[in-house]
């Protein structure tokens, strides 16, 4: 059987020839990607009008959960939410930066959309566990040795930290080895290791230099706590030794495995 001829095999390269797509497609299903990208564009350009163009989607609202000295009205104030804008466009982290700078008091803060009008700002404060006294307001001071607050009355069950520090001794230098900031961090360090029964009878954490940091009492009786270092273990021995001498005024606890008391 004769082959095709010169003319036939010219015909079916014209056939064959054009875009490999529309070849490997066909016109109906060129037509409906056309249509579909078409649809996904519009969906687009309606979904980018809703977010920032329509009035739907903007702030209306803005709620404050876990105050506790803070008011939500201090907090709406600081944190200066654009009511009105896109809800979409709001900054949260600009908002929390906001908030930390302008109340030191906040130690932690979540500000979340809240679909479709408001803002929450979710807030923990911090909390005191020590006090300086400036003048005759005093500063506040949380357990993580930062200065986030001045009040006029000091918050109750909270010890007074006082640093007496001298120029010559041991204390100066502490002072040239540690700067003030790092004795703060050290008395908030002990205070957070005194057992709780007795917490709640110290009034003054005193701090001389790094390793003479001691506990006024109530009734007059004073503890000699040393350094911040084995707090946990200072504490067991403190709890014990006053059981054992509950008449004492004085106990020493600086080296835990070596207690002392004396005084009644």
């Amino acid at each position: 059987m004769a082959g095709p001829t010169t003319a036939e095999r010219g015909e079916r390269q014209q056939e064959s020839s054009g875009p490999p797509l529309v070849r490997r497609l066909g016109p109906r299903r060129l037509r409906l990607i056309v249509v579909l990208a078409l649809a996904a564009v519009l969906l687009g350009t309606a979904a980018v009008w809703l977010l920032y163009g329509s009035q739907w989607l903007r702030v209306e609202k803005v709620s404050v959960s876990g105050t506790k000295v803070l008011t939500p009205e201090q907090v709406r104030e600081a944190a200066d939410v654009p009511v009105g804008g896109p809800l979409i466009s709001v900054d949260t982290d600009a908002i929390e930066a906001r908030l930390r700078r302008k109340l030191p008091r906040i130690d932690v803060v979540d500000v979340v959309r809240s679909w479709p009008h408001g803002i929450g700002l979710k807030v923990t404060e911090r909390s005191p566990v020590l006090v300086v006294k400036k003048g005759g307001n005093f500063v506040e001071v949380d357990g993580k040795g930062v200065r986030f607050a001045t009040v006029s009355t000091p918050p109750k069950s909270v010890p007074t930290l006082e640093l007496t520090l001298s120029q010559s001794g041991s204390s100066a230098a502490s002072l040239r080895r540690f700067d003030e900031d790092r004795l703060v961090r050290e008395a908030v360090k002990v205070a957070g290791d005194i057992p709780a029964a007795v917490a709640k009878d110290t009034q003054v954490v005193k701090v001389r230099s790094y390793d003479d940091i001691s506990l006024e009492l109530s009734g007059g009786r004073t503890v000699s706590w040393g350094s911040g270092d084995k707090g946990a273990a200072k504490a067991r021995t403190l709890t014990a030794l006053m059981k054992a001498a509950s008449g004492a005024r004085y106990f020493d606890v600086s080296v835990p495995t070596a207690p002392a008391s004396a005084g009644s």
